[in-house]
């Protein structure tokens, strides 16, 4: 078994992390996020530690980079570097335990601050609550505007851009896993499932069990998710995610009954050849002359028509 490569800065060895922050990636560059976030260093005072996991990302280039920002930065930081895949769930839960603080940070490589006092709004709600598990929000606000991002921008202000007041209404709906604060304890309960693989519903089947023992809790400290994707992307992402999808089912029918993506694939397995129908709406989804309302609405089908062969 070949051993992960791990790197310390010299402020980690001192420093008695309450929130640790944990960010996998692969094929990212995360010294962008690196840099907002040790901008909060000297306000923190060591309560707040950085664990990066390169989860086989196989460029030393990039590895002899971050080690250098991490030598620099005032945060204590730890990097972990794998020389092959261990997927996202797995990825996860090895962030876990390399972690030392008692709440642990989800937060994706591709997202970034939404202002200076990100992780100090994080630390006092720790300080002052130390909930169990917390979504702090998504937003677009410094994401690319490119027009070959328009589709996902429209569709992830609609359903995932969604203000804290509405995210509590269905707690465990809205918790991703790019800006979710879990308490240490909690984790060690339910940790991801590894069975997941591919892309998509590891955080919200997680949510789903974690919601059944524990509060899962919203607010308002959000992050812009960067990484928008084309229509093409997303709609890989989707033939992907139907397996997850489908264990998602089997394991919670009682809540994912009342999700619209289930609704609608429900709706759509009676309908006569849909497999032969089904490219058809994908291509219908990345045709760039359509309208991205029209496109929008052809991917969110071509996504329940696929979750169709699994309801």
């Amino acid at each position: 078994m070949i051993l992960p490569l791990v790197t310390d800065n010299a402020s980690r060895a001192s420093a008695t992390p309450a929130v640790s922050v944990l960010i996998p990636f692969l094929r990212d560059d995360p010294t962008d996020l690196l840099g907002l976030l040790d901008a909060e260093a000297g306000a923190l005072g060591g309560s707040v530690e950085i664990v990066l996991l390169d989860d086989g990302t196989g460029d030393t280039v990039l590895t002899e980079r971050l080690q250098a920002t991490i030598r620099a930065m005032a945060l204590p930081v730890r990097l972990i570097t794998l020389t092959m895949n261990e997927g996202r769930s797995k990825g996860r839960n090895r962030l876990a335990k390399a972690a030392r603080g008692g709440s642990l940070l989800f937060l994706d490589s591709d997202m970034r601050p939404d202002h200076g006092r990100f992780l100090s709004t994080w630390a006092d709600l720790v300080a002052r609550e130390n909930p169990a598990v917390a979504f702090g929000g998504f937003s677009l606000l410094q994401a690319p505007t490119d027009a070959r991002f328009a589709v996902h921008r429209a569709m992830a202000a609609r359903s995932e851009c969604v203000p804290y007041q509405e995210r509590a209404k269905t707690p465990e709906k809205y918790v991703y896993t790019s800006n979710l604060l879990v308490r240490r304890d909690v984790f060690e309960t339910e940790a991801f499932d590894a069975e997941f693989t591919g892309w998509g519903w590891e955080d919200v089947e997680w949510a789903m069990r974690v919601a059944r023992r524990f509060a899962v809790v919203h607010v308002d400290n959000p992050a812009t998710h960067m990484g928008l994707d084309t229509v093409e992307a997303l709609a890989g992402k989707y033939e992907q995610s139907a397996v997850n999808f489908a264990r998602v089912v089997a394991r919670h029918p009682d809540i994912v009954s009342g999700y619209p993506s289930y609704k609608a694939a429900k709706l759509l397995k009676r309908v006569p050849a849909l497999a032969s129908v089904r490219p058809w709406i994908r291509r219908a989804a990345v045709a760039g002359w359509l309208p991205s309302g029209a496109r929008a609405f052809s991917l969110r089908l071509y996504r329940a028509a696929l979750y169709a062969e699994t309801v």
